[in-house]
């Protein structure tokens, strides 16, 4: 029986990148004999347009039934003034939640033809790390949540077994790497962080071969941009590691360059890093570099494909090095004509 795939392209340059992904698995699928099938469904501004709601049930029950769901991006303009109902990240938001996925992860490593960094070379040259963001707790999530009067308010909230089972990701990431852990807080302030300081120590005790260093958040967005191969894995919460992993795409040279996989759940989601970006959309300006590295993770973390992951991996970063490259990365390449160089390489 076919791997189901559910596919969200979304808004703006969604369905563009989503679709250079799919062509990506595609080839990798036939390289290696596997069978899948795709089912597209609608989710964010798209979903509202047709259906009212950014999340329709149809949506949510194909996600649920499928072995992975593979996201473009989410967020449309002229929903921006609407009630929360009507948002598209509502959506995406109600999908994680729906999902289950706990901690996402957001690899950055620097790949030869980025080009686009604002820091010099001789700094982020090598750099590679990974950013394990809490994903269904902190601030996103907490209640009460709401307006009183002319002031607004939202609740940070975490319990220990929401850190504990976080961490325990982190650990176990940061021992198939460098095993060098950095756990990013505001302890200095809040409470939520002294108890995430407090887990993440009680449990480095039971992971005595990976260096534990605790950091304030401020002190890390800082440190990515002065010394960013000192980290190898990030473990933070939700707030803190959207900012953090979207600092990362300036070391990559763009924010295209990043994907991302949502894991612990019933069904792992696997999206790109970037926004919407509805000014380059349908204009075949999108880099769908992030999209196709997400395709990989999803190869090697839902379908256990390493092999192929690997060989996706390898594809992207020698299209990069020879080219063509998108307008991002500095170069005049199409969505289309890049995804068709990765293409070539897998064939």
């Amino acid at each position: 029986m076919p791997e189901t795939i559910c596919l969200l392209p979304g808004d703006g340059i969604g369905p563009e990148v989503t679709a250079a992904a799919v062509e990506v698995l595609e080839a990798a699928a036939r390289r290696h004999r596997l069978a899948l099938a795709f089912q597209t469904q609608l989710i964010g501004g798209a979903a509202l347009r047709a259906a009212g709601e950014p999340l329709p049930a149809a949506t949510r029950q194909a996600a649920l039934a499928a072995r992975a769901v593979l996201l473009g991006a989410v967020g449309a303009p002229e929903f921006d003034g609407e009630p929360p109902a009507r948002k598209p990240e509502t959506g995406l938001l109600g999908l994680r939640r729906a999902l289950g996925c706990f901690a996402n992860l957001r690899p950055m490593y620097r790949l030869p033809g980025a080009g686009n960094s604002p820091l010099r070379e001789e700094i982020v040259a090598g750099a590679n790390f990974v950013v394990v963001r809490e994903l269904t707790g902190g601030l996103y999530f907490g209640e009460p949540r709401g307006f009183a009067g002319d002031a607004a308010f939202n609740t940070m909230r975490y319990s220990e077994g929401e850190v504990e089972r976080l961490g325990r990701v982190a650990f176990a990431l940061a021992r198939q790497r460098r095993r060098r852990l950095t756990s990013v807080d505001k302890a200095n302030v809040l409470e939520t962080s002294q108890l995430w300081r407090r887990v993440m120590t009680r449990l480095g005790q039971e992971y005595p071969d990976v260096e534990l260093r605790h950091m304030y958040v401020d002190t890390c967005a800082m440190q990515l941009i002065l010394r960013p191969c000192d980290f190898d894995v990030i473990a933070t919460g939700n707030l803190f590691g959207d900012i953090l992993s979207d600092e990362a795409g300036a070391l990559a040279g763009s924010l295209g360059m990043l994907p991302s996989a949502s894991l612990g759940g019933r069904v792992d989601l696997y999206e790109p890093v970037h926004g919407s970006a509805p000014d380059i959309a349908g204009q075949g300006r999108a880099n769908p570099v992030g999209a196709m590295l997400s395709a990989a993770l999803l190869l090697r973390h839902s379908l256990q494909q390493e092999q192929a992951a690997a060989e996706v991996e390898a594809a992207v970063r020698g299209a990069l090095e020879a080219g063509p490259r998108t307008r991002d990365l500095g170069g005049e390449a199409t969505t289309s004509e890049f995804t068709a160089a990765v293409v070539r390489r897998l064939s």
